[in-house]
């Protein structure tokens, strides 16, 4: 394989953008922030107001299932606008028969977590 000038581009734009997008602004905060030892700083924030009782509640685990459950759909269905757009001009069958494998496994993904009882609320959660 042969190195073009373009691939020496993409690489120094990669590298910039990292740079200037994740180093420099790190640095620049790191540098510029002011150097502050108060009290109050490591308080949780709620409104402006004193906060009253612990930080650390805990919070039931079904809370973070709804939210993962949610991502993985939700990511699962952003790959279907890219296929829906390619859709129109496939010229064979074989693009609907890989659409078809995709949305039954993402289905009976769905019908697994609804056996499993993800998707029921409990009652109370205990602590």
């Amino acid at each position: 394989m042969s190195v073009s000038w373009l691939h020496i581009a993409i690489i120094y734009f990669f590298v910039l953008g990292i740079v200037f997008f994740a180093v420099v602004p790190f640095l620049l905060s790191h540098l510029l922030a002011p150097k502050t030892k108060a009290e109050n700083l490591r308080m949780p924030y709620e409104c402006g107001m004193i906060p009253h009782g612990s930080a650390w509640v805990k919070f039931g685990i079904n809370y973070y299932f709804y939210a993962l459950i949610f991502l993985a759909f939700d990511v699962d269905v952003l790959f279907l606008f890219p296929v829906a757009t390619y859709y129109v001009e496939a010229p064979d069958l074989v693009s609907f028969i890989k659409l078809l494998i995709f949305i039954v496994i993402l289905f009976a993904s769905v019908i697994y977590f609804w056996k499993k009882g993800v998707f029921t609320w409990p009652k109370k959660i205990k602590p």
